[in-house]
């Protein structure tokens, strides 16, 4: 575990405020200021955030201005578990690319990791990779469809932003507001996808059950997060396992986001006995290095090679020599137990500080990703002002901490100490009938139609 030590943390400078600055200029050059909604300044403190980082390293990253911060936000939007620029992975991928990252011939660690995520997960047969969470998404649903014989795909949860995702919102642009982000645009999307891609809500097994009533014969696919903010109910995985055998429908598991937090792999394993057809990991699988793969049985992969799925960039080599060597550290110490304990002890400190000062509040998600939401009529502008006090005093927070093997007790310790002192000004600012007034910038948005 990287040894960080919770020293003194430096006052915060915002006088000049590069990053700031810098994604103003952003935004006139780049749409969106980025190519990822979830690193836009909009989302966190709109005209304070410091945006972008000069150095990473454990949970601390510095800003352009050389302000310190502890991670309390999303760890590299969920991706480094083990924490930033983790010296393991670091020596492995660095020995790659000395020996050279790409070649006219493949890179023996793709298959050495092939190797290793089928010994984790025996009830799979075969392995595909890619480089993004949602072009693996992308690559399964392919698959899926091209096994099943079936064209439609009905899904609960996020996907990733192609085509066959967004489509859900062609006949409804509201269809996908309950999965993840609300508002997301279809434009560019060919029409001729409208009911292709049908949605249901987690846990709502007679939501599937109505679109296997209208459109079972169509549907090749049945495609959810087995958990992101919310367990499933006892019979809810059950469930969606045999609608899936009865239709014949492909069962996928997007495990991008959950996977390698509470166990050595798929969440589902946890969650129920149920397997799915296929899985999908990304995320915390390369820890921060592009690395991303696609897992199922034989009799669904091998339809792969009945369709054209192909990219120069899914040969290069780093990312395979992050996943394993991040997944033998993982392997080697205690990584998951303690991403679980971090992740308790951030919610057990939150429901004291909200007991302490009398705020009614939820929490969500599984304690590796874990979620706060204030139960008020004004949630955003209070989420907002924590998150502006706390960077005052050297933490980056959102809405969501995604805990990481860097932390120490120590360190959250100091976070939740911190964060009792700001409670009290949150406090004070909900009392004042106007919480807006505290808040120096603008309200943070976490929806996607302010962030365009």
């Amino acid at each position: 575990m990287t040894d960080v030590i919770a020293s003194e943390v430096p006052t915060v400078n915002f006088a000049d405020n590069s990053g700031a600055k810098l994604w103003e200029r952003a935004k006139k050059i780049i749409p969106g200021g980025n190519g990822i909604i979830s690193k836009r300044s909009e989302r966190y403190l709109p005209g304070q955030w410091p945006a972008y980082y000069k150095k990473a390293q454990g949970c601390e990253i510095w800003d352009l201005d050389g302000n310190h911060y502890y991670d309390f936000a999303q760890m590299g939007v969920g991706a480094c578990t083990l924490g930033y620029a983790d010296p393991d992975v670091n020596a492995a991928v660095i020995s790659a690319i000395n020996d050279g990252n790409m070649a006219t011939l493949n890179a023996h660690e793709e298959v050495e990791l092939a190797e290793k995520m089928l010994s984790l997960h025996p009830e799979m047969a075969m392995a595909r990779f890619s480089r993004t969470g949602g072009e693996a998404c992308a690559i399964a649903v392919r698959i899926a469809r091209a096994a099943a014989g079936k064209p439609k795909v009905a899904l609960c949860g996020y996907h990733g932003w192609h085509d066959w995702y967004l489509a859900a919102n062609l006949g409804d642009k509201g269809s996908l507001d309950g999965q993840l982000l609300p508002g997301l645009d279809p434009a560019g999307v060919p029409e001729a996808l409208r009911g292709s891609t049908l949605t249901f809500n987690f846990n709502r097994l007679d939501q599937l059950e109505q679109i296997v009533a209208e459109h079972g014969d169509e549907i090749g696919v049945i495609m959810l997060e087995p958990m992101r903010g919310t367990k499933p109910d006892a019979s809810f995985l059950q469930g969606i396992r045999a609608i899936a055998d009865r239709i014949k429908a492909v069962l996928i598991f997007d495990e991008v986001t959950s996977a390698f937090r509470v166990n050595m792999g798929a969440i589902y394993k946890t969650l129920s006995d149920v397997v799915p057809d296929m899985a999908v990991f990304g995320k915390a699988l390369g820890n921060g290095y592009p690395i991303s793969a696609v897992l199922g049985s034989a009799e669904v992969m091998y339809h792969a090679q009945d369709s054209f799925i192909s990219s120069t960039m899914w040969s290069e080599r780093t990312g395979f020599v992050a996943a394993l060597a991040a997944i033998k550290k993982m392997e080697r110490e205690p990584v998951t137990e303690r991403l679980v304990h971090y992740g308790n002890r951030v919610n057990a400190g939150w429901k004291e500080l909200a007991d302490r000062h009398g705020f009614t509040i939820g929490i969500g998600g599984c304690p590796p990703l874990t979620s706060l939401s204030f139960k008020l009529p004004n949630p955003l502008e209070v989420q907002t002002l924590y998150a502006q006090e706390m960077l005052k005093t050297g933490y980056l927070l959102g809405a969501a901490v995604y805990t990481t093997y860097a932390y120490t007790d120590e360190i959250i310790d100091r976070f939740l100490a911190e964060s009792d002192e700001v409670w009290a000004i949150l406090r004070k600012a909900v009392d004042s009938g106007d919480v807006k007034q505290f808040i120096n910038g603008g309200v943070s948005s976490p929806g996607f139609q302010r962030l365009t």
